[in-house]
């Protein structure tokens, strides 16, 4: 049912035209941002101020106090371009945004940057700007909080009890990611995900009917979702009853959309309507004008304390944040156990304690039977070491669970019971969707109480590439594991063999990459992407590789992204490797002494991203300057230059059909072009 509430009550004593100037306040100050700025997007926040208006001030269960309560309701705006709308909320509401935050829209070290950035602004839920994603992300909290609740409510306690609201506009429709994430919305039956749709019929180019006419009542019937509406996005009836009647209906299994038809720009004469109101400033005289039509007299950011004490919602949000602490604390006293492991998903999802002791002990086994394995096996191998640990590992893959080996044993897929959309397992079948699969992962990590990681080929990681960027923007803990990450794979070709994949996942800032060459340095590669505090990509092999036996030392040296396999006192060259290079580095190592009587020293650089954050003393322990230096990596040879290597051998060319070593070979990634180019090196430098 909905929410009971003093503030709620006080609606039935005003009048539309009261109403109007609550809603109103949001417009002037959107507007008035916009224009300071000289840049940014009115339209949406002018479009939608009626819907904010409505929900944020009788449905939407927060706290501006705490900002990070954890059975808040979340609030996404997918549209991210009308993030003005969203500061005005955050700054009537009580939030710790204060005018001169509004004032300083769009400047440098503001909180209210163009497009909403999680950590910088209160009250943001997550990084929105790429139109589609947020509304993937909210896909993902609304799994999050089902998943978790389902772990955690007991009849009488549901302590895991909220919804995800989202805006979302057109262009959000546009993109194939909102397909892919609002499908699997429908199968997983996120009753809790409400959706509105800000249904303008504008976009950048104007009118959306040429490019733009799609059935979308029918297109979300179809996935499963309840659709309400076309209402009247501009009447205050109809989106109270529309999101009441929602919110109320607590049963439902089926995530809804709100169609709502608006005027974009709506007050901005002569703009609203048309596309001209979208992203630029109104102008000072169409802004004047909104104004006197309004009857809004007040000057630039100024509101009225009577309006602004109507929307202050900082004691409701006390409120409701001391009923849930109530309901957590009764919870408590009859399940203390739960309650303990509840928070600590939340406070520490991955105890580091236990995730060492997990990882040395694999590093024990693996050093002992030192197989001969794919990389991806190994990965496996690894999860069955610590899946069984944390409750709070929650895997998937995009249809290909059986090359990407993302499921551990005892983990089952997740399912729906068929009598009350309870959900429970630890392993997620996302389809063929992998840019969806990637943002929904992130909303699992904005959401909290689980690190989610998930799989596909590496040369699919382009569908995924965007996501996986906001996954590193917002610094959110996901593992992103791209098996078959080299020409090895084989006879699938060129359309599957990776050759640019690995260099440009290693550009984008704050995502460690790993590509890890057995089952010591995969081992090693979770440890890390487990405890850092961002993105990891595990960039793993189908082909199966040798391992090599490595001290603790090396273990430890492991860690630092790059450090020394086999060494000489005084070398003659360095081969410097990555993943299943890494085997021909090492043959062709043994060849030069065996052969040539030249001292070879290989060193491994399964993560180049953090190789690169050691101190120089220790990256010139590794890779001195007086000795010559040969990159071996099956890939593209650009990315390596900054190591100043004398050779680089790799891949500047697609790949072919063909089995892997035939096709190693007749690209010259092999043992015998390493010795010759050695030798011709050597030559050259004497």
């Amino acid at each position: 049912m909905k929410i009971k509430t003093d503030i709620e009550e006080k609606r039935v004593s005003l009048n539309k035209a009261e109403e109007q100037k609550i809603a109103d306040a949001l417009r002037v100050l959107s507007a008035d941002a916009v224009q300071k700025a000289g840049s940014g997007h009115p339209g949406m926040p002018l479009g939608m101020a009626d819907i904010a208006y409505v929900l944020w001030k009788y449905f939407l269960k927060h706290n501006p106090n705490n900002p990070k309560w954890l059975n808040r309701d979340r609030f996404i705006v997918s549209n991210g371009h009308g993030s003005m709308l969203l500061y005005s909320l955050l700054h009537l509401t009580g939030y710790d945004l204060p005018i001169e935050e509004l004032k300083k829209f769009r400047q440098l070290g503001s909180a209210t940057p163009g497009h909403p950035e999680i950590d910088i602004t209160p009250g943001v839920e997550t990084t929105t700007g790429p139109l589609g994603q947020g509304l993937a992300n909210a896909v993902g909290m609304a799994l999050a909080e089902k998943l978790i609740g389902s772990e955690f409510n007991k009849p009488g306690f549901p302590i895991v009890d909220h919804k995800t609201f989202v805006f979302l506009g057109d262009g959000c429709l546009m993109e194939g990611i909102s397909h892919e994430a609002c499908a699997l919305a429908g199968v997983w039956e996120l009753g809790k995900l409400v959706c509105f749709y800000d249904d303008n019929n504008i976009s950048i180019d104007g009118i959306v009917d040429p490019w733009f006419d799609e059935d979308v009542k029918g297109r979300f019937l179809a996935y499963g979702w309840r659709v309400v509406g076309p209402i009247d996005g501009h009447n205050f009836d109809e989106i109270y009853e529309a999101i009441e009647s929602t919110v109320a209906n607590n049963e439902s299994c089926k995530p809804t959309l709100i169609i709502c038809k608006t005027i974009i720009g709506k007050g901005a004469l002569g703009r609203e309507g048309t596309s001209k109101a979208h992203g630029e400033p109104l102008g000072l005289d169409s802004i004047a004008k909104m104004r006197e039509s309004i009857d809004w007299p007040h000057p630039p950011f100024i509101i009225p304390s009577e309006i602004k004490n109507l929307w202050d919602c900082k004691e409701i949000g006390d409120s409701h944040e001391k009923g849930w602490s109530n309901l957590f604390s009764n919870y408590k006293k009859s399940f203390q156990a739960d309650a303990e492991s509840f928070l600590r998903r939340f406070s520490e999802p991955i105890n580091q304690q236990l995730l060492d002791d997990r990882i040395e002990s694999a590093c024990e086994v693996f050093n002992k039977e030192l197989p001969e394995i794919a990389t991806r096996k190994a990965s496996q191998n690894l999860l069955d070491f610590i899946g069984p640990s944390f409750d709070a590992l929650l895997g998937g893959s995009a249809d290909l669970t059986g090359s990407n080996l993302t499921q551990w044993t005892g983990a089952e897929p997740m399912r729906l019971s068929k009598t009350n959309s309870v959900m429970s397992g630890r392993h997620i079948n996302f389809g063929v969707r992998e840019f969806g699969m990637s943002a929904i992962c992130s909303g699992i990590a904005l959401h909290g109480g689980f690190v989610p990681y998930c799989g596909t080929f590496l040369v699919f990681s382009d569908y995924s590439r965007n996501a996986v960027r906001m996954a590193a923007l917002m610094k959110k803990k996901v593992v992103f594991v791209f098996t078959h990450d080299s020409v090895g794979l084989g006879e699938d070709g060129p359309t599957h063999q990776p050759v640019e994949h690995a260099a440009s996942l290693r550009l984008i800032p704050f995502l460690h990459v790993w590509r890890p060459a057995d089952s010591v340095e995969v081992a090693i590669a979770w440890k890390k992407a487990l405890t850092y505090e961002g993105p990891t990509a595990l960039l793993l092999s189908r082909q199966k590789l040798p391992s090599f036996s490595k001290a603790k030392k090396t273990q430890k040296n492991i860690e630092k992204g790059g450090y020394i396999l086999f060494d000489k006192k005084k070398p003659d060259i360095i081969l410097i490797a990555t993943g299943s290079e890494i085997k021909l580095a090492v043959e062709a190592r043994n060849t030069l002494a065996k052969e040539n009587h030249i001292a070879a020293r290989v060193v491994s650089i399964p993560s180049t991203t953090v190789f690169d954050q050691q101190t120089e003393s220790y990256k010139k322990s590794v890779l001195p300057n007086n000795v010559p230096k040969m990159v071996i990596e099956a890939g593209v040879t650009d990315y390596w230059w900054k190591y100043q290597p004398d050779v680089v051998l790799g891949i500047d060319q697609f790949g072919e059909s063909a089995p892997a070593k035939d096709l190693f070979d007749s690209l010259n990634i092999s043992v015998e072009t390493i010795v010759e180019s050695v030798l011709v090196l050597l030559e050259n430098n004497n």
